[in-house]
C-alpha cells in the first residue's frame, strides 16, 4: 500500500518516499491531479481503454461491521478522495479468510480483523496492491458522513 496526498505526487516526490512506482500509478495520479475530480459525475470514466479508468462514486460510510474487504488480482487500486472522509481499514491477504475469486468483477472477498486503518480526507490517495485487502467506507470515528471519492483501476501487465 502506499499512502499519500496528491499536493506530493510528483514521480520525484513518490520516489523519495515510497521508491519507483509504476507508470500506471503515476498517470493515475498525474490525471487526478490535473482534473476537477469534483466536477465528474458518479459513475465510469474512461482515460485509456481498460488500461486506466476511474470509477467515481459517492456512499455514505458506515460501521465497520457493516462493511466487506477485498482484494484485486487484475487491477490496482488508487484511491482519490474528492469530499468527505472515510476509513479505509487494511490488512494482507495472508492474514484474512479468502473466498473465491470473481474474475469476472476482478473481486476477491475475504474475512477477517484489520491489520491498521488509514484517515482518508480530501486530497490523500491510497495504492491498493493485490497483496492489500481493504474495506472501505468505514466511519472516522463512527460517525456516519457522505463521501466522494475516484477510484483509479490501473491494469496489472
Amino acid at each position: 500500500m502506499i499512502f499519500g496526498t496528491l499536493r506530493h505526487h510528483d514521480t520525484e516526490s513518490l520516489q523519495q518516499a515510497f521508491g519507483p512506482v509504476s507508470a500506471g500509478v503515476q498517470e493515475a495520479l498525474d490525471w487526478a491531479a490535473g482534473h476537477d475530480l469534483a466536477a465528474l459525475p458518479c459513475g465510469q470514466h474512461a482515460i485509456d481503454g481498460d488500461r486506466l479508468f476511474v470509477n467515481v462514486v459517492e456512499y455514505e460510510t458506515k460501521q465497520p461491521e457493516e462493511r466487506f474487504w477485498e482484494a484485486h488480482k487484475a487491477y490496482l487500486d488508487v484511491h482519490v478522495t474528492i469530499s468527505g472522509r472515510e476509513q479505509i481499514d487494511m490488512n494482507f491477504l495472508g492474514n484474512l479468510a479468502c473466498g473465491v475469486y470473481q474474475p469476472e468483477g476482478d473481486f476477491q472477498p475475504a474475512d477477517g480483523g484489520k491489520n491498521a486503518s488509514v484517515m482518508m480526507q480530501p486530497g490523500d490517495f491510497l495504492v491498493c496492491f493485490p497483496q492489500d485487502a481493504h474495506r472501505t467506507a468505514v466511519a472516522c470515528g463512527g460517525k456516519p458522513e457522505t463521501v466522494k471519492k475516484a477510484i483509479f483501476k490501473v491494469r496489472i501487465d
